[in-house]
């Protein structure tokens, strides 16, 4: 997966504030980041523990598992990505 640049013009667009924009992301971002810590410790505590003779051995399930959850794309593209996109409402106090 290769650095994809972000054109902040376009986040500029959309928002009153490049800094307003930036911190709403952010904090989309930890919310996605969150969701999938849990998902992750949700799918590998079903996964069984292997012996204490094949710790230095990769568990080819816990492997599967990390494997797919890293091709999503990442929370802080996706929330960006959303700001841009106008999905994401927010409002400040």
């Amino acid at each position: 997966m290769g650095v994809q640049p972000v054109d902040l013009r376009s986040l500029d667009e959309k928002v009153s504030n490049t800094y307003e924009g930036v911190i709403v992301a952010a904090k989309q971002a930890k919310r996605y980041n969150d969701d999938y810590r849990l998902e992750y410790n949700a799918l590998i505590s079903t996964v069984s523990p292997r012996g204490e003779e094949e710790n230095d051995e990769v568990n080819p399930d816990q492997a599967r598992i990390a494997k797919e959850l890293d091709t999503r794309e990442k929370p802080h593209v996706r929330a960006l990505n959303e700001v841009i996109q106008g999905q994401v409402e927010y409002r400040f106090k």
